[in-house]
């Protein structure tokens, strides 16, 4: 039954939301950057102008516009204002291949790209020429020879309140997932689902500080991004850096005070293995979230014990974010060791099954696929029927991870069921293997993968990233493996490298050593 009540229970768009916030603290600073600030006011008026922009260009809503840029403010705006003029958003991989990113231009069919000039002036151009002039329009944010400036056009021109147009029923945004299963695929979600990830879950799941004050180093495109607009709701500052490096992280928190952040496995491992961590104050960090892949058990402990009990998990992945959070208090070395492997338990819009392949519940303890449902779960594949409805068998969505649950029901990833190594006839779960590899003293960082192999039909495979200045033998490194996992988990091959390849998104490029053969 439909009446007029209806919009009652519908709530606010993702524009409402932020502008709400913006215009709550107007004198306050809502991101600073090393020589530079925007405040709320700042911040809000940007939007409005930037908005005016969009519609002299004749963009209208319901056209979708992509934007590749670093941990900009600016761009973070121009972002904000594509939602609130009923655009729909959608973030370019800022270390995307120009194929990859004009594979999803064309596959959004794109009204406008938005490029930061500062960071990515140079794949600008590049993609400003293959688009050509009956393309997308191309917009820059600061000055570039490869596009108009939209930072100068908003700055130059009339002013303009900035005002939120968009529908609570409109699509908000397509987030491509990182492609390293196979190609991209975008992933729907209207604004109810978003404003559901952002707030709902955020704000009442993950510890976020009283007072945030926000490091955004890991990319805000992407899951970086989803801590903005709660940082600002609680009227906090969101300090931004492009690009990662141990020693101006350090020096970041240190200096402004920073009291929370989020990391990648990689990045933490990067910072206990920097001489700067011990005699760098970081009192002021209550929190530190990590996710985007696993973490070494070893490593984990490591940190807890350098950096002190700030660590928070949490998983999720773009169909569904989040699904769980690990809390700082759940890290429990000593009376619950077992916890370190956890991904923790579901937030709190998120319901959670653990299926076989019939779509059957698993008994508590058994692995099984981690199926989910609520409100941030993504509505469809972007033009892929097909997909949609295999993702969505069964009515749950089907993460393809493999993982467990016990009795108080925390999640333990077991794997992705893509990743699962079948070698000699045994399933190897390569996050085993990876947890015994960083065991290893010697061992920074590691990753574990299947070769095709006459014998094994899939050979187990390691990339190792040594801890420096340690000299470990390939050979003692099987045989610690073989030591603690036994010898079908023991890899046939170990490669050293000076460092994992990553995707755009911060996650190990498995697909990319396979393709090097390492």
């Amino acid at each position: 039954m439909t009446g007029v009540n209806d919009r009652l229970h519908v709530g606010p768009t993702v524009g409402e939301v932020t502008l709400r916030a913006l215009r709550r603290f107007p004198d306050r600073t809502a991101f600073s950057w090393d020589g530079g600030s925007l405040s709320y006011a700042g911040a809000l008026e940007l939007i409005g102008r930037i908005q005016r922009v969009y519609a002299e260009r004749g963009l209208r809503r319901g056209q979708r516009i992509a934007v590749l840029t670093g941990n900009r403010a600016e761009a973070w705006c121009a972002a904000v204002a594509a939602q609130a003029s009923g655009l729909v958003l959608s973030w370019l991989h800022p270390l995307g291949s120009l194929p990859d990113q004009l594979f999803q231009l064309e596959d959004l069919d794109a009204a406008a790209v938005v490029v930061d000039a500062a960071q990515h002036a140079q794949r600008g151009a590049e993609l400003a020429e293959a688009l050509g002039p009956g393309g997308p329009v191309v917009l820059a944010v600061g000055p570039a020879e490869f596009a108009p400036d939209l930072l100068a056009a908003a700055v130059n021109g009339a002013p303009a309140r900035a005002r939120d147009v968009a529908d609570a029923a409109d699509v908000v945004a397509i987030s491509y997932t990182g492609g390293t299963t196979g190609r991209s695929k975008g992933a729907l979600r209207r604004h109810p689902a978003v404003v559901s990830q952002s707030l709902t879950a955020i704000l009442a799941d993950f510890e976020l500080p009283a007072d945030p004050r926000y490091l955004a180093v890991a990319p805000i495109s992407h899951v970086a991004g989803t801590k903005i607009v709660p940082t600002l709701v609680r009227g906090g500052t969101v300090h931004l850096l492009s690009g990662f490096a141990p020693d101006r992280v350090l020096d970041a928190i240190a200096r402004h005070r920073v009291n929370f952040t989020l990391l990648v496995p990689t990045m933490i491992y990067l910072l206990l293995d920097h001489p700067d961590l011990e005699r760098t104050d970081l009192s002021s960090l209550e929190l530190l979230l990590y996710g985007a892949s696993p973490m070494s058990a070893t490593r984990l402990l490591e940190g807890l014990k350098r950096i002190g009990p700030v660590f928070s998990q949490l998983y999720g992945q773009t169909e569904c974010y989040p699904i769980s959070v690990l809390r700082r208090a759940e890290h429990e070395p000593v009376s619950r060791p077992e916890l370190i492997a956890s991904c923790g338990a579901a937030v709190s819009g998120v319901q959670v099954a653990l299926l076989d392949g019939a779509g059957d519940p698993v008994a508590t303890g058994e692995p099984g696929e981690l199926c989910v449902r609520g409100g941030g779960v993504m509505e469809e594949y972007w033009r892929r029927p097909e997909l949609t409805a295999e993702t969505f068998a069964h009515g749950w969505l089907h993460t393809g991870d493999i993982a467990r649950a016990d009795e108080r029901g925390y999640l333990y990833i077991v794997d992705r069921a893509k990743d699962m190594i079948i070698s000699g006839g045994f399933n190897v779960f390569p996050r085993e293997v990876e947890d015994a590899l960083t065991a290893h003293p010697g061992v920074s960082a590691a990753a574990v993968y299947g070769m095709p192999d006459e014998k094994w039909g899939e050979a187990v495979t390691a990339a190792v990233v040594l801890r420096a200045g340690c000299t470990v033998s390939v050979e003692e490194l099987i045989a610690h493996v073989k030591q603690r996992k036994g010898a079908v988990q023991a890899p046939k091959a170990v490669h050293l490298l000076p460092a994992l390849p990553m995707t755009g998104v911060g996650k190990v490029d498995k697909k990319a050593l396979r393709q090097r053969g390492t």
